[in-house]
Parts: structure tokens; C-alpha cells; sequence
């Protein structure tokens, strides 16, 4: 066995440099230039700016500027603020000691300034109210000055900061670096969310001396707030956007929430905003997934920009170095309160469809300066094409797996459908009697005729709607069995032999954490010893399940998501399996007048059914003005 090693060879502890901690607080906080324009603009908003404006060469690697009109700082302030640790934005309270939980601002930690300093050549201008121009230049660290300085600035107070050669000074950092396109695209993120949660400021990006967007600034109401994100998420969000109010136990919500009908293909259209600062939460992806779980397919994501505020001390800030994270008191009432008003939102657009549905229709799709994407495609046949998830309603495919054992009865038809199912090859249009006078009160209008014996033709004040007879009435009747399952419970059926499911011990506790939720939702679980869960019994609605597989998925999303999203959507997928094939109106069968206009009647009366379980539209509804357009009349 070898000696120990002598007294001597062991390790030495150093006090770092001052420069060695800069740099290493620099890679905490600025790992990107994206993040050191933040850093940059989040300071002109706490001091008070109304219009930012920056400037970026190379992907802000070679140079970036950044101009506020904010209140600025004298001389020695300037030189107060290159140190560490230091920030205007915490103060002592009465006892002297200063709360980190009670943040008010966007910036707090005093580590921006000197930690982009550090890592290349920085000078800074500024100007205060009733004092001189004085500017500062910092070269990896090294500070000469203030001296006085010509102001240029627009308004009488305000500071430049211009940041050149990011990361000269620890060049193995530019190794890392992205391409120049992928780094300015990091930028206009950065701005843009910031310019989402301060719809009062105007703000300006260019990049190698070309305009990316500039935004004037709007009104402090929902209006104008909705204007900015229009801007900026795209005329379709503005049109199509549901505005959301709500307060519970000292949190309030609010934003915008897009309809169903208007998703993507990915989730880079929600925004979090927590006290106005932008966060990027996995919550918050589990959260909007919850709420919109009974409309969408699961590839296909909303577009949202919801804004929580609530007081400091309930939400702690100083999570992350660069302070994209936050973490909640009360996570559960933050997560609830997202998911209910989102619900009661949804609801409470009854039928709408989105404006983009009538847009696909007459092959043509908005753009405009500014928006997210310079391009918009249709969309993809596997989302909006019925015959490609419902062919099955064709008979061109077969159905799909139905529960084997259920006591479940399919929800009633429309009142007044007849239950006659005869289906007809031949296209069928009949022409209904003119309307009475009270006709133009309906939101959808009322019915004129039946095409291919699947449309509804309807005729509104100023346009036509076409009704999809089969994707409508099915979403009324799980409407009608999600309310039935509301009033009666979930019914159970006890498994002969229970079955017990080996975890992770960490991932048992998360699923026995929520017994009861579970429990609510026809799932019988308890704990059994260490790391097992023990299943005995499961949804009736379900039949013959994979109980082991479905508890699995649940310890994966209560971890992810804090939510049990794999049960609910199991629900969703039976129900909505049962609506298709069980009680709904099939393609293809004739409806009379009366028939018709009670299908409509029940769509305006019954919430969501704008579109299907799957996110797609039940109607498409063409204004008489596009119509007209489309004949040259306009």
C-alpha cells in the first residue's frame, strides 16, 4: 500500500483575482450575447425608460448598443455601478438588513454590468437630470474615466451603453458560440419578450445597420396590450386572441389565450411573464396542455401570453443567475388558477372559431410586417384534414379500438334529429325556405341546405356558414357526456387481482401524493412497501387497461408537469372514440330543415363546439365581404 502523500502536496486553498471571479460571474450570467442585451435592457426599464432602442453587429459578438431614455446616472454613480454587488434597486429596511424575497424590479443581483465589462470592451454614456454628460470605458475589466461627454441622446436624460468584442477576453467562449443567425435570432427573442410585458415602452432592434422591428408604444389597458402582442406574435393571435382576468388568494392572472383552432406545431408560442419579468417555466407547458387537453391533438400546441402577478414574497426570483427561473410558494395555486381560467375562458367563447379557418378556406393567409414568421403554412393534412383521423366516418378505414366493458350509454341526439341513418353515394343540396325575420339574431345563421350529405350550408346577416355535420354533432355529444360523467361520477370496476407496479421510489411518492386527485378520476391506488404502487381499481369507462403502463405515465408527468395529463387524456380519447362512433351525426346522412337548425341551435348553446376534440374547426364562416372579393365586386 503507498504512503500517504506528504503534508506539502496537499491542494492549496487561493483567494481568486478580481478579474478570474468577473469572468467566472460573466459565464454565469451572460452566456450568450442574448443575454447580455437583456441584462442591458432589463436596466433601462428599472430606470424608468420609455423607449429603448438597440443596435446589434454580427449577432451582438462583434457589437452591441443599447440607448434609453431613462433617468441616467451621475459620474460617480456610473462608476459605483461597474463594481460587483453593487445596485440602486435594494435597499435596507428598518432593521438595516435587506430582503432578497422582496424584489421589485427586474434586475437586483448588481453582477450585469461588471460581468459583461469583464469579458470585453465596454463604454458607457450617461447622462442625469440637471448634471453634465459623463462617460466610462472598461476594457476587460479595467475602467478609465468618467470624463465629460456629448450628449446625443434624444431626450434629456438617459444612458448609452455600447458593448464591443463580447468574450475577447476569454476567447474559448467564442468556441461555443452559435452561428451569427442563430445569435441575432437569440437577440430579437430576448427584446421581443421583453417588449411583450411593457406594452407602455417603445422599442427598436437593428441588426447590421438594417431595421428588425420597431414598436410604438401603446396604451397601458388590455387593448393596447394586445396590440403589442399582436405585433408581435402575428395578426392571427390579435384576431383570435381571448382575454383573461382572474385573482385567487393574493395571484392575478391575466393575458391572452389564443382559440383551439389557432395552434402550432410546437409550444414556442406561450409566454410566462411572472412580476413582468419573462421566465421559462415547465409548468407552464403542462398547465396549457391540461387546459387544453379536451381540444387539441396532442401535437398541436396554443399560442398564449399569460402575465402572473402577485406579491414579491410569494415567488422567489433569485432561482437562476440569469433569472429565467422562478419558483413558487404555492406552486398548486399558481398552476390551478392558470388551468381554471383558461377553462372558463374557452367556455366562454361558446362556438367561436378562430378567423384563420375562413382565411384557409379562400386560400389566402395574412402577413404582415413584424410577425413571428415571414411564411405561414397551410396546415399539415394530419391535423386539419378530417379523412385523415376520421375516415373511419367515410368507411374507408376501420374503426378504432373501443372499450371492451363499459356500463357507459351514448349521450342523446340533437332534440329533433331524426333517428334515421340512411346514407346516400349521390351529392344531395336542398334549398330551404326563405328565412323568417328574426333569422339574421342567430349567430350561425340559419340552414339553406345540405351538400354531399355532410355540410350544412347556413346563411348569417353578412355571410354563409358551412357546418361539418359530423365534427360538430360529435363534439356536442361529448359535451353532453363530460357533463353526465360531472353529474353522476366516475364509475369503478375493482380489478379480481390487484396490481402492483414497481417505481422509483421518488416517483411512487409523486403518484401516492395525489391519491385522492386520482381517486376522483376512478383510479384506486395505495402504497405498497417501498417504491410499489398497488392498483385496485380502474375507470369502468376504460375496460380491459394497461394499469401499469398508465401509472408509469403518470409518475412521468406529475415530475415534468405536476400534472396527471396520461388519465386525463385517457378519458379524452375514449370519450371522444365513443362521441365519434356512438352518438354522432355520421357523414353522409340526410338532415332536413328542421334537423339542421337544431344542429345549429345546439352548437351556439354548447361551449367549445367551434371546433372538434381535436382542435379542428366545425365551421367555416365566410363574410359576404370576402365572398364579393373573390367575384371582383370589391
Amino acid at each position: 500500500m503507498p504512503d500517504s502523500a506528504p503534508l506539502s502536496a496537499r491542494p492549496v486553498i487561493r483567494q481568486l483575482p478580481p478579474d478570474a471571479v468577473n469572468r467566472i460571474a460573466a459565464g454565469e450570467v451572460v452566456e450568450r450575447p442574448a443575454a447580455a442585451v437583456k441584462e442591458l435592457v432589463e436596466n433601462a426599464l428599472d430606470a424608468g425608460a420609455r423607449s429603448v432602442s438597440v443596435s446589434i453587429e454580427e449577432g451582438g459578438l462583434k457589437r452591441i448598443c443599447v440607448e434609453d431614455d431613462g433617468c441616467g446616472m451621475s459620474a460617480p454613480d456610473m462608476l459605483m455601478a461597474l463594481e460587483r454587488h453593487a445596485t440602486s434597486k435594494l435597499a435596507p429596511g428598518e432593521d438595516g438588513r435587506i430582503d432578497l424575497l422582496n424584489i421589485h424590479t427586474m434586475g437586483f443581483r448588481g453582477e450585469a454590468l461588471p460581468s459583461i465589462a469583464s469579458v470585453s470592451r465596454m463604454s458607457l454614456t450617461s447622462k442625469a437630470e440637471g448634471e453634465d454628460a459623463s462617460e466610462v470605458f472598461v476594457e476587460a475589466g479595467r475602467i478609465e474615466g468618467p470624463k465629460p461627454a456629448a450628449w446625443t441622446g434624444r431626450s434629456e436624460t438617459g444612458t448609452r451603453i455600447e458593448v464591443r468584442d463580447l468574450f475577447h477576453a476569454t476567447p474559448a467562449r467564442l468556441k461555443f458560440m452559435k452561428s451569427e443567425r442563430a445569435e441575432s435570432m437569440a437577440v430579437t427573442d430576448a427584446v421581443k419578450r421583453l417588449a411583450m410585458a411593457n406594452a407602455g415602452v417603445s422599442f427598436s432592434l437593428e441588426s447590421n445597420g438594417r431595421t428588425t422591428f420597431r414598436y410604438a408604444a401603446h396604451s397601458p389597458t388590455p387593448e393596447g396590450h394586445l396590440e403589442r402582442l399582436g405585433s408581435i406574435m402575428g395578426r392571427e393571435f390579435r384576431e383570435n386572441a381571448l382575454a383573461i382576468e382572474a385573482e385567487r388568494d393574493g395571484v392575478t392572472l391575466s393575458g391572452f389565450a389564443g382559440l383551439p383552432t389557432l395552434n402550432r406545431g410546437n409550444a414556442q408560442y406561450q409566454f410566462l411573464f411572472v412580476n413582468g419579468r419573462p421566465v421559462k417555466d415547465r409548468m407552464l407547458t403542462g398547465v396549457i396542455r391540461a387546459a387544453y387537453q379536451d381540444f387539441l391533438a396532442r401535437d398541436r400546441h396554443p399560442m398564449a401570453a399569460l402575465f402572473v402577478d402577485c406579491d414579491p414574497e410569494l415567488v422567489d426570483v433569485n432561482v437562476h443567475p440569469a433569472k429565467t427561473e422562478v419558483r413558487f410558494r404555492d406552486a398548486g395555486n399558481v398552476r390551478g388558477l392558470i388551468i381554471g381560467s383558461l377553462r372558463h375562458t374557452l367556455a366562454a367563447a361558446g362556438h367561436r372559431a378562430s378567423t384563420t379557418v375562413a382565411g384557409y378556406a379562400l386560400g389566402k393567409m395574412h402577413t404582415e410586417e413584424g410577425a413571428a414568421q415571414k411564411e405561414v403554412p397551410l396546415p399539415q393534412p394530419s391535423v386539419w384534414d378530417r379523412s385523415s383521423l376520421f375516415r373511419d366516418s367515410y368507411g374507408s378505414a376501420p374503426p378504432r379500438p373501443q372499450p371492451q366493458h363499459t356500463d357507459w350509454q351514448p349521450a342523446p341526439p340533437v332534440p329533433g334529429m331524426a333517428e334515421d341513418s340512411q346514407r346516400y353515394d349521390a351529392p344531395s343540396a336542398r334549398v330551404e325556405a326563405e328565412p323568417g325575420p328574426d333569422s339574421h339574431d342567430f349567430p350561425l345563421g340559419v340552414a339553406r341546405a345540405q351538400l354531399h350529405a355532410t355540410y350544412v350550408v347556413a346563411q348569417t346577416k353578412d355571410g354563409i356558414v358551412i357546418v361539418d355535420q359530423h365534427a360538430a354533432h360529435e363534439r356536442l355529444v361529448y359535451e353532453q357526456m363530460k357533463a353526465q360523467m360531472a353529474a353522476d361520477g366516475v364509475k369503478r370496476q375493482a380489478l379480481l387481482i390487484p396490481e402492483v407496479v414497481e417505481l422509483a421510489e421518488d416517483e411512487a411518492s409523486r403518484v401516492l401524493d395525489r391519491a385522492d386527485e386520482l381517486a376522483e378520476m376512478g383510479l384506486e391506488i395505495e402504497a405498497f412497501g417501498a417504491g410499489a404502487v398497488c392498483v385496485r381499481a380502474t375507470p369502468a369507462l376504460f375496460g380491459t387497461m394497461d394499469a401499469a403502463s398508465l401509472i408509469k405515465d403518470l409518475a412521468d408527468d406529475f415530475a415534468e408537469y405536476e400534472e396527471g395529463l396520461a388519465l386525463k387524456e385517457r378519458f379524452e380519447d375514449v370519450m371522444g372514440n365513443m362521441a365519434c362512433s356512438g352518438g354522432a351525426v355520421r357523414a353522409g346522412r340526410r338532415l332536413n330543415a328542421d334537423e339542421m337548425n337544431a344542429l345549429l341551435r345546439q352548437m351556439e348553446d354548447t361551449p367549445y363546439s367551434g371546433q372538434c376534440n381535436h382542435g379542428r374547426p366545425t365551421y367555416v364562416e365566410l363574410k359576404l365581404a370576402d365572398i364579393e372579393k373573390l367575384f371582383g365586386r370589391r
